[in-house]
């Protein structure tokens, strides 16, 4: 599937319960509202860096991408 940008990207929302408790155990009202989406979609001119295992990439960019993954 091709996208023009990140606003048509599907985001799936889960199950309520997963933030409406813990285990069997409730903490939020009965009644409270929820959203939970499974992610959501960051702007590209938002991001300054990424996080990997293998070091931060910054600035991001392909080039800088590819050295600390390949490192």
């Amino acid at each position: 599937m091709k996208l023009s940008n990140g606003d048509q990207i599907p985001i799936e929302e889960r199950d309520k319960k997963e933030v409406l408790g813990f285990g069997t155990a409730q903490t939020a009202p009965e009644q409270v509202q929820v959203y939970n989406p499974a992610f959501d979609v960051t702007p590209h001119k938002l991001i300054t860096a990424i996080v990997t295992e293998k070091g931060l990439v910054r600035p991001v960019n392909k080039k800088n991408i590819k050295v600390v993954l390949s490192g």
